[in-house]
């Protein structure tokens, strides 16, 4: 039996063939790379907002505390009570 070889034609229409299916493998990989990229620096923003709404369901929850809310106008009003006196270390 006669084998027939590929012609010229032929094998430079594999060539082509193959050259373009590994430009698309390329792009593709490169597409995947920036996706896994995108994915951490989305799953960073999901754990900060996470941590964010835990600390304001922590607020939420202690929202009736007197401590909890004399806390807060100490540390952010910079209020006291009538009693009590505020020392400033000015040495730093």
């Amino acid at each position: 039996m006669k084998v027939k070889r590929a012609g010229l034609g032929t094998k430079l229409l594999v060539l082509v063939l193959l050259a373009a299916a590994v430009i698309a493998l390329l792009s593709l990989q490169s597409q995947l790379r920036q996706a896994q990229a995108d994915r951490d620096v989305l799953s960073a923003q999901v754990q900060e907002q996470e941590e964010i709404n835990a600390a304001l369901a922590d607020d939420i929850a202690n929202s009736d505390d007197p401590e909890y809310l004399a806390n807060i106008a100490r540390i952010k009003l910079g209020l006291l009570k009538p009693d009590e006196i505020e020392f400033v270390d000015t040495s730093h």
